[in-house]
């Protein structure tokens, strides 16, 4: 995605106006990406600093070299004792997640599924999966991760560069994927991962809507603050605050009638579990 020009808003080491990788020539590494440039903004003297002490660590379980990995970034920004990550459609790995971290919380961020289906449809990773599912189907398989560039021959032209590891990406951008199909995605995720969050001690997790965030904004990052066991600084709590966007909601509601049914119904069962489950 990098190399044909595709990066989305969260991979924010190609955007960096001086960095050391370059995803045509010498790759970048995987947690350069995203996860350093988020802490600093100078991730390669970070990955530096990082390198002897990883490549020193025994073998081990996975979560225990993430354990350390947490706690080294931990002592490096200000040992604030808690770690917190997101990601969207992370919802599906909730077992997993609970198997490596078993004392871990889960915090349910939703947003309405319509608007949530729209801003999708904008997003270049989740154009991909529908795309993605549209050619294992063609190639007969059970699922994309099965896809090799050998598929491509049987692949329509309007896919097929696809598997390639260059391709315009217009065959993204501008493929028309009907909005109920983004629709069905979100319920389909929703009712998975909720599913899933069933299986957490009630303890453990809690849910958010993105519109109640919007409405009462202090009310609910200190909820969030004391879910995870910190204190809600008042300078969090304004900059957090700052950020929300309320212009995000309402989208579906300016589509056209009958794009907008479609979507809806889309949506239905993802919305009928969140009302069962919020």
């Amino acid at each position: 995605m990098i190399k044909n020009g595709a990066t989305t808003p969260e991979f924010l080491y190609p955007r960096l106006p001086k960095r050391r990788y370059d995803a045509e020539t010498t790759g970048i590494p995987a947690i350069s990406v995203m996860v350093l440039p988020h802490l600093t903004d100078d991730p390669d003297t970070l990955l530096d600093e990082l390198e002897p002490v990883v490549t020193a660590w025994p073998t081990r379980a996975p979560a225990d070299h993430w354990r350390a990995l947490f706690a080294d970034l931990a002592a490096r920004f200000g040992g604030p004792g808690t770690v917190v990550e997101r990601t969207g459609l992370s919802i599906g790995r909730v077992p997993e997640m609970r198997r490596c971290f078993p004392e871990a919380r889960f915090l349910h961020l939703y947003r309405e599924g319509p608007d949530c289906a729209v801003s999708m449809s904008r997003h270049y990773s989740f154009r991909m999966i529908p795309l993605l599912r549209e050619m294992a189907d063609h190639c007969g398989l059970d699922s994309p991760y099965q896809l090799t560039p050998a598929h491509a021959a049987q692949l329509p032209p309007d896919l097929a560069p696809l598997l390639a590891d260059r391709y315009d990406p217009a065959l993204v951008t501008e493929r028309h994927i009907p909005l109920a199909e983004f629709g069905t995605l979100w319920s389909e995720t929703i009712v998975d991962g909720l599913a899933k969050l069933e299986e957490v001690p009630a303890d453990l997790r809690t849910a958010m809507s993105f519109e109640t965030l919007l409405d009462e904004p202090e009310k609910e990052l200190v909820r969030l603050a004391e879910f995870l066991g910190v204190e809600p600084l008042p300078a969090w709590l304004d900059a957090a605050t700052a950020l929300l966007d309320s212009g995000r909601r309402g989208n579906a509601l300016k589509l056209p009638e009958e794009e907008r049914t479609a979507l809806l119904d889309a949506c239905a069962p993802g919305t009928r579990a969140l009302a069962t489950h919020p």
